[in-house]
């Protein structure tokens, strides 16, 4: 018999009800415009829309892959950070 219990679920993500934060928040700017337009079965649709969509493009990925595929495709001033240098700059030495 085992003297000590080790925890089985010490890195799992936080969840809100079914979802991580991520998808949670995901799935809420949908929805909310959805009810700001008067179209909430829409939002709905589009909220469970971009739920699928996002969890097909993590696919078990961490949520720093995540920021990384951001970084890369979007715009600078979406992050909005001054240490690093903008994604579209290739060479910075020479």
């Amino acid at each position: 018999m085992d003297r000590y219990d080790i925890p089985k679920h010490l890195d799992d993500p936080d969840y809100f009800g079914f979802w991580t934060i991520d998808e949670f928040v995901i799935m809420l700017i949908p929805f909310i415009w959805g009810i700001i337009a008067s179209h909430v079965m829409i939002g709905v649709g589009l909220a469970f829309g971009a739920w699928q969509g996002y969890r097909k493009i993590r696919a078990g990925r961490s949520m720093s892959w995540i920021l990384h595929l951001f970084y890369w495709h979007l715009p600078g001033q979406v992050f909005g950070l001054r240490v690093l240098p903008p994604s579209h700059l290739r060479t910075l030495a020479g």
